[in-house]
This record gives C-alpha cells, sequence and structure tokens, in this order.
C-alpha cells in the first residue's frame, strides 16, 4: 500500500480500490451514507408508459366504390359484430357493377345453351368439330366474365345470398352498405353523412382492443438489464404483461430508448392514456437495490458504490438497471445492512486517482 498526504489528512491508504479512512477524516472530506433500500420485487423504478392500439389490431374500412355517404349506423366508441352495418352510401358505380354482372349472367346462359345445342349437332354429325370447339371456348370465356363480376360484387360488400337474389330478381339497387368484416370496437368515423367519397377512400377505423401495447421510453443507459419475455406490471391495473420488443435505436432528442409490451386488456386500459409502468429483471439471481443517485460511480461503461468497511470505505461493483433523476436501480454484493457513500464521492473518486497515478 502507498501512502498519500491528501487535503491536509494524515494518511490515507489504498489497496485494490479499498480507501482507509477514519471517521474524523471521513467527515472532513464530506463523506455521508445511507443503507440501500430493496427494490420492489426486482423491479425498475416506474417510467411512464402511453397505451397505444397494437398496429397489426387495427385497420381501416374503406368505400368499396365511389358515392355519397346517406347513413352512419355507428359512433365512435361502439362495439361492433362481424356483418354489422357501418355506412351506407349511393354509388352509380355500384349500379354499373349490377348491370354488368347480370349482362356476363345473361351471355354465360346464352353460351352454355349454344355449347348444348353444337354438342347435339356434332354427335349427330351436323357441325364439324371446330364449331363445337369454338362453342367451347365461348362457354369457358363467359365462364371467367361471370366469376370475375360476382367478385367485384362481392369486393363491394355484398354477400353470396345477395348475389343469388340479384340473379334471380334481376333487382338493381343504388344503395350499397358497408359492414364490419369482424368483430371490433369503432376508434374513428371518417366521414359524415352528405359526404361524396371515391373508391378506396376511408370510411371508418376500426380496432381489437383485446390486448393492447405499452409504449415505454427508458434512459439508454437503464436499457441494458430488460430483455423481450420481461414482465411488465402498469400501476393501477392488475394484469401483468410483458415486454414484446426492446428497440435497437435511441432518440436522439431525449436519448431514450422505446420498450415495448404487450398487455392483456380486460376493459381497465383505454388506447391514449398515460400510466407508469415497472419492468421485471431477467437476470433476477442478485438482488435489486435503491440508492440516490449521487451514490453511482461512473468508469467508463462500469458502474460502482463506496461501500464503507473498517477502515474505511470500498468501490463495489454494481450493475445498473435502472436510474431517474434522483434515484438508481443496481444488483450487485451489497446488502442493506452496507452503508453507501452519498456524498463526498468526488474526493473518494479524488483520492483512487492520486494513489493510482502514484503506483
Amino acid at each position: 500500500m502507498l501512502a498519500l498526504a491528501f487535503m491536509g489528512l494524515p494518511s490515507v491508504l489504498m489497496a485494490e480500490d479499498a480507501v482507509k479512512l477514519s471517521p474524523a477524516q471521513a467527515q472532513t472530506l464530506g463523506v455521508r451514507v445511507t443503507h440501500p433500500v430493496s427494490s420492489r420485487t426486482d423491479q425498475t423504478l416506474p417510467y411512464p408508459a402511453q397505451i397505444v392500439i397494437p398496429t397489426p389490431q387495427l385497420w381501416v374500412v374503406s368505400a368499396p366504390q365511389a358515392g355519397m355517404v346517406t347513413n352512419l349506423s355507428v359512433a365512435r366508441g361502439d362495439r361492433v359484430n362481424s356483418g354489422q352495418p357501418l355506412v351506407t352510401l349511393e354509388s352509380p358505380g355500384f349500379v354499373s357493377l349490377q348491370r354488368e354482372y347480370l349482362h356476363a349472367f345473361a351471355q354465360e346462359v346464352l353460351a352454355a345453351q349454344q355449347l348444348k345445342r353444337n354438342t347435339e349437332l356434332f354427335e349427330a354429325k351436323a357441325v364439324p368439330l371446330r364449331v363445337l370447339e369454338t362453342s367451347q371456348t365461348e362457354a369457358r370465356q363467359a365462364s371467367i366474365a361471370v366469376a370475375e363480376r360476382r367478385q367485384m360484387l362481392r369486393l363491394s360488400g355484398l354477400s353470396d345470398a345477395a348475389i343469388s337474389r340479384l340473379t334471380g330478381e334481376t333487382a338493381i339497387t343504388a344503395t350499397l352498405s358497408v359492414a364490419a368484416p369482424q368483430p371490433a370496437t369503432v376508434v374513428e368515423i371518417v366521414v359524415s353523412p352528405g359526404q361524396r367519397v371515391e373508391q378506396s377512400a376511408p370510411l371508418v377505423k376500426l380496432a381489437r382492443l383485446s390486448a393492447l401495447w405499452a409504449e415505454i421510453a427508458i434512459p439508454a443507459s437503464s436499457v441494458r438489464a430488460i430483455r423481450p419475455g420481461a414482465r411488465v406490471e402498469i400501476d393501477g391495473y392488475a394484469t401483468p404483461g410483458q415486454v414484446i420488443l426492446v428497440s435497437e435505436t435511441t432518440d436522439a432528442a431525449t436519448q431514450t430508448i422505446l420498450v415495448r409490451a404487450e398487455v392483456p386488456n380486460t376493459g381497465e386500459l383505454r388506447p391514449g392514456q398515460t400510466a407508469a409502468a415497472r419492468i421485471g429483471f431477467l437476470s433476477a439471481g442478485e438482488s435489486a437495490w435503491e440508492i440516490p443517485y449521487s451514490a453511482l460511480v461512473r468508469r467508463g461503461e462500469a458502474t460502482s458504490v463506496f461501500v464503507a468497511t473498517e477502515d474505511g470505505f470500498r468501490l463495489v461493483p454494481v450493475t445498473l438497471l435502472a436510474e431517474d433523476q434522483d434515484h438508481v436501480v443496481v444488483a450487485g454484493a451489497i446488502t442493506d445492512k452496507d452503508e453507501v457513500a452519498v456524498s463526498g464521492i468526488s474526493a473518494l473518486r479524488g483520492i483512487l486517482l492520486r494513489l493510482g497515478a502514484g503506483e
């Protein structure tokens, strides 16, 4: 060990990051201590979280044809079932689709009759083979045209039963009802009655709210202990979620990293609300301790704390798990019985730096 006179002190000794100080010397250096507090079930400090709708569960119902909105059957916040009407349109384009389908259907009937007749004539050797082949080709093309027009009607929202009624009754309508494709909640109405819309224009935004995302901004220095699959608890909400994403990018303005958690929704969470979230540590082999921010000693990527000993203080490496402007949560070889320095840190570090330079 090396002897060193520092700040008027008789002698201060160090070996392997240990500083030998008497209580009087520590007091002169302004060193104050506190006991670590066990962190709540090895969780991070609470971070603000934004509750959002998962993008795979959000979709837009658009206008299958250009037309005018005549009626809205739902309002924002309504729950809808599959097939439930949302918006009614009056559409000249829908009239044209029905007419074209009926025309194609009539042509298919004529082509089938012509094929049957030419088949009988061919079997009686009254027409050559090429006449039969021409009829077969025409019948096939007519069937393809009907299939295409039927699919266009399906895309416009007509069910197979409605198409069958159209075929049998030849009742063309200008009114088109746009229905919900699956059970969901209405999150936004984009149009209003009397508004004219183009084909594919958005009408209603729907979402499934059975699970929601909690998007949490974590300081870059605190994210290393968080892994996908970690348990996430939302304050005031009984059902926990889990981390599904730790972003690989950092927000340049805030120096935070996005952590996204998926949380089952029992109806208590609502998109758009803010909440406080705590994230569990997957590396829970060590206990987690909450200490004042001022106690943390940083040396590059390494973090440590000064722990009081019988002879002075010892620098103990710790793993930084979470931090805010007042406190940090760390894991390491410390207990709630230890006394951790929370002031006079600069003086203790200066002693170690001078001793290291003198070795």
